[in-house]
């Protein structure tokens, strides 16, 4: 089920979504049609319910071309955003519109809100204005070491996290690579995988410096996977079209017959193997519903 958002115009659609009781066994592909900038009218948010307690927003391409999606996690003692999306819209009402409707469902005035991040790159935190100073919100640093220092992890990036949210203790998963302080988040209650830039259907672009990085995540995470049960992957961006191979052209406006948000869990292990062997070379290679793209590294201001 889909509800659109502009402005509060969000509260009915929502009320409709939580009132609908638990969500049955999910289908391979679980969401409904996304916002995709193809449309004049499309609203500036989107916000799609997996369960009771897990909500994705997705940020309009109209508003920035990078359309991020959103997480929204509820455990019984505090809620959990991961990313405030990319700027150009004033995101905090979309994410107050689904914390108050969940209140009201559960018959509860209030909950402590965790504001993280997938990474520190701009468009995944561009947001984060807004939640400052927000009762009872805690915003997590950008850094490695303050990610690090929030969550518990006590080795970075070798050891893995666990953080409860209050009967919904989540693994989070330290894979620096793409980014410095890029994460990933298990949730075993869904048995989904929120795996950020890391790997999504689109463009994983990887600065050629921090590749051996990038490969030690993969490996991280391939051997995560194996004890771990997961239904699927779900990134921070859609890059690719539902024709297998073929991507958007960056900064695309609009990205008509989008590939699905979620990708299969047999994508960690066609990572490993797709980097393991340009690990010498990296290079660009396409995997159908992913692309490697390692890029040179940033100039140093």
């Amino acid at each position: 089920m889909a509800a659109g958002y502009r402005g509060m115009g969000l509260t009915v659609a929502l009320a409709a979504l939580l009132a609908v009781g638990p969500a049955k066994a999910r289908e391979v592909h679980p969401f409904a049609h996304w916002i995709d900038g193809t449309h004049a009218g499309e609203p500036q948010t989107q916000v799609q319910r997996y369960d009771a307690d897990t909500f994705v927003i997705r940020q309009s391409v109209r508003t920035n071309f990078e359309a991020p999606f959103l997480y929204l996690l509820f455990g019984r003692d505090r809620a959990l955003l991961i990313d405030t999306g990319a700027g150009g819209l004033d995101i905090r009402p979309a994410v107050d519109a689904v914390i108050a409707q969940w209140l009201a469902a559960h018959g509860r005035g209030s909950i402590p809100l965790v504001v993280a991040h997938s990474h520190s790159h701009g468009d995944h935190h561009q947001g984060d204005g807004a939640f400052v100073g927000r009762p009872d919100t805690v915003v997590v640093g950008l850094q490695p070491a303050e990610v690090a220092r929030f969550f518990g992890v006590a080795h970075w990036p070798e050891d893995i996290a666990t953080f409860d949210l209050g009967g919904r203790a989540l693994s989070i998963i330290p894979t620096p690579g793409h980014e410095a302080a890029h994460i990933m988040v298990y949730d075993p209650k869904t048995r989904l995988l929120f795996s950020g830039d890391m790997l999504y259907p689109g463009r994983l672009y990887v600065p050629t410096d921090q590749f051996p990085s990038f490969v030690a995540s993969a490996d991280r995470l391939a051997s995560f996977a194996k004890t771990h049960p997961i239904k699927a992957l779900l990134g921070a961006h859609i890059e690719m079209t539902n024709v297998p191979g073929k991507d958007y052209a960056i900064e695309a406006a609009s990205h008509p017959a989008e590939h699905p948000l979620e990708l299969p869990p047999s994508a960690i292990a066609r990572l490993q193997a797709a980097v393991h062997g340009m690990a010498a070379n990296p290079k660009r290679a396409n995997a159908g519903d992913f692309i490697v793209f390692p890029r040179p590294p940033k100039a140093l201001p």
